[in-house]
């Protein structure tokens, strides 16, 4: 049995997007992470977040942290946009790191963040590479009856209609589903989607309008966490299949209920964000 004491933590958002950032040796070491996530995120009876990020001292020498993204139903993501960005702004706000670059380690890759504006003392804009799109069917990953290169403009059929989709994987496995407008229960079809047989792994649903060629809006139900104001990783999904499907330029600015996040695919295949991440407030949660 855990003896009684307490966990120190921040809850930072970006664009709405909130995540409770804890150090790892905070964490008693027979705690389990992941219902310790669903206890604290939870909306009515904990602190409430979209998830907690666990940071650490990278033991690699090419990072300088590491993080850990558990979802409010337990479950580990590869990688969160936002989850990561709070982590880093939660560094310069405690003062554990002072350079305006810093390399993350997650499930998905070693991330590359720089401080490109702090604002008083709650208020941070980081620009990140976040790692290359990947399209293969095996690498989403999408069951398909052969093998795709790129999964796009496949059938999905939800309580008896048919929908279209596209996948990458972004850090995180992502269909997105194009649409004229938002007035349908895309929360509904979007819950269905992400628990699909099509996706072992689960997946990420955006809900994509093309506003302009440098401007989509986008509507989010993410695995494990359900509706959330933004995502980075879903937003970087949403720009790169609307370049790849010619749909859109390869620079745009993504514009969810939270906010506004500006995405470039680049040349070289790097995915490049740029969003801020504030702090809420900080606590401690008895254990």
């Amino acid at each position: 049995m855990l003896a009684m004491g307490t966990i120190p933590f921040c809850k930072f958002q970006g664009f709405g997007n909130d995540y409770i950032v804890i150090e790892h040796e905070s964490i008693p070491t027979e705690l389990g992470l992941g219902s310790f996530a669903r206890d604290i995120c939870r909306r009515h009876e904990g602190a409430g977040a979209d998830g907690i990020a666990v940071v650490a001292r990278a033991a690699s020498p090419n990072a300088d942290f590491a993080c850990e993204i558990v979802n409010p139903d337990g479950s580990v993501a590869g990688f969160s946009g936002n989850g990561t960005r709070c982590v880093v702004a939660y560094l310069h706000y405690k003062g554990l790191w002072l350079d305006d670059e810093l390399r993350l380690e997650t499930r998905s890759g070693i991330k590359n963040y720089r401080l490109i504006e702090r604002r008083g003392e709650r208020e941070f804009w980081f620009e990140a590479e976040i790692g290359k799109p990947r399209f293969a069917s095996e690498d989403v990953p999408v069951l398909v009856e052969t093998r795709r290169e790129h999964v796009v403009n496949e059938s999905i059929a939800i309580n008896g209609k048919y929908y279209s989709f596209s996948a990458v994987n972004v850090g995180n496995p992502a269909a997105c589903v194009f649409v004229e407008s938002f007035d349908l229960d895309w929360t509904s079809i979007g819950a269905e989607i992400e628990t699909h047989g099509l996706f072992p792994e689960r997946v990420n649903v955006v809900f994509v309008k093309i506003a302009d060629r440098e401007n989509l809006e986008i509507r989010i139900w993410e695995r494990g966490a359900g509706e959330t104001a933004a995502s980075g990783t879903c937003a970087s999904a949403a720009a790169v299949l609307s370049a790849f499907l010619l749909k859109a330029e390869r620079s745009v600015n993504v514009h969810s209920p939270g906010g506004t996040t500006k995405v470039i695919w680049r040349d070289d295949d790097e995915m490049v964000i740029t969003g801020r991440a504030d702090l809420a407030y900080c606590g401690t949660w008895p254990i």
